[in-house]
């Protein structure tokens, strides 16, 4: 089931942005120890030029820079460094506190549970006027 949710997510609700036929953003991802971990790779990136946000299902990352260019006529540019984002369908039953996030050596490592139940609400009760 497990290999399944990642397949629906990563098949049919991941956007990447794409420079050059390659996505920005590239990501490994893993699961160990009941957790899900996401490895994306920011090189150039600082982690105060990272943000993720989750809203309605999804977990987005987004990462904002400007690219640097020598002085002189550019030859060849492989490498960029502008705003780039990624979005990864998580389901609705996830909360923010249960996703980690650290940033070492411009790799965005996030984890977060395999198993998300919903939580259920308390009976509300009507008052009758």
């Amino acid at each position: 089931m497990a290999d399944d949710f990642f397949e629906d997510v990563f098949n049919n609700v991941l956007r990447a942005p794409v420079f050059g036929g390659e996505t920005l953003m590239k990501t490994d991802i893993a699961e160990n120890d009941g957790r899900y971990y996401l490895d994306i790779e920011l090189p150039g990136y600082g982690k105060e030029d990272v943000k993720i946000s989750l809203y309605n299902g999804d977990l987005t990352i987004e990462a904002a820079g400007k690219s640097e260019t020598k002085p002189g006529k550019l030859l060849r540019q492989e490498r960029y460094r502008g705003n780039c984002s990624r979005t990864f369908y998580v389901g609705t039953a996830l909360k923010e506190t249960d996703i980690h996030a650290s940033f070492k050596d411009g790799i965005l490592t996030v984890d977060f549970p395999t198993e998300q139940k919903k939580q259920e609400e308390d009976k509300k009760f009507i008052e009758i006027l």
